[in-house]
């Protein structure tokens, strides 16, 4: 029954118009939901990495730069090694070690290469000759790979002990015949004692 049919001059009931029921456009959607612990903490990471700056902390070296410095700290150990080996096992022949040095990205020296001087040159006796000889080549050959350097010490080295051996043996038999040495052995002995006194004798330097 319509009320206003009754008394004209009675209120109306209120009715609410539909903007009152809605939110002002600022307020949050009707459909929004609370953010889950989740991706508030995954927000505030990449707001974090967002805020980081560019710049590395002094020392810090980027990837490529720390497989420099292994490739170099690799390098280092071997030729050390390397060239240990020669002075270990060249005792008294084998002069002081030197390095050639690369500096790495941390700034930090590493050796790269290196070298042993070694004394090859005959001595008064074929004896003294092969034994000098035989320390020379276990040298110049010591190291797990010897360069091609050490590889042309060691056949220097060979030689020399050849004709020493050549010269011992030879005066071995004319003891034996109790005669005089035999003309092969005279000439051999003369190129002995001139490769002995000849000063083009250098120091030969082993390296890798």
């Amino acid at each position: 029954m319509d009320l206003s049919a009754i008394n004209p001059n009675a209120p109306r009931p209120f009715a609410a118009q539909p903007e009152d029921r809605l939110a002002p456009a600022s307020a949050v959607p009707e459909t929004s939901a609370p953010l889950s612990a989740q991706a508030v903490r995954q927000s505030a990471e990449s707001q974090a990495v967002a805020d980081r700056p560019e710049q590395r902390a002094p020392g810090q070296l980027t990837d490529e730069e720390q497989a420099v410095v292994q490739k170099l700290k690799a390098r280092d150990r071997e030729v050390r090694a390397h060239e240990q080996a020669h002075k270990s096992v060249g005792g008294q022949y084998a002069g002081a070690i030197s390095y050639d040095y690369q500096r790495g990205p941390d700034g930090q020296n590493y050796a790269v290469g290196g070298s042993v001087p070694i004394d090859v040159s005959t001595e008064p006796t074929p004896e003294e000759t092969i034994a000098k000889m035989e320390i020379v080549i276990r040298a110049a050959l010591a190291p797990a790979e010897p360069s091609a350097a050490d590889r042309s010490v060691a056949a220097n080295a060979q030689a020399k002990l050849a004709d020493a051996q050549f010269e011992l043996n030879a005066e071995r038999a004319a003891e034996r015949r109790g005669e005089a040495e035999p003309e092969g052995a005279s000439a051999a002995l003369a190129a002995y004692a001139e490769s002995e006194q000849d000063p083009s004798d250098p120091l030969i330097t082993l390296q890798v």
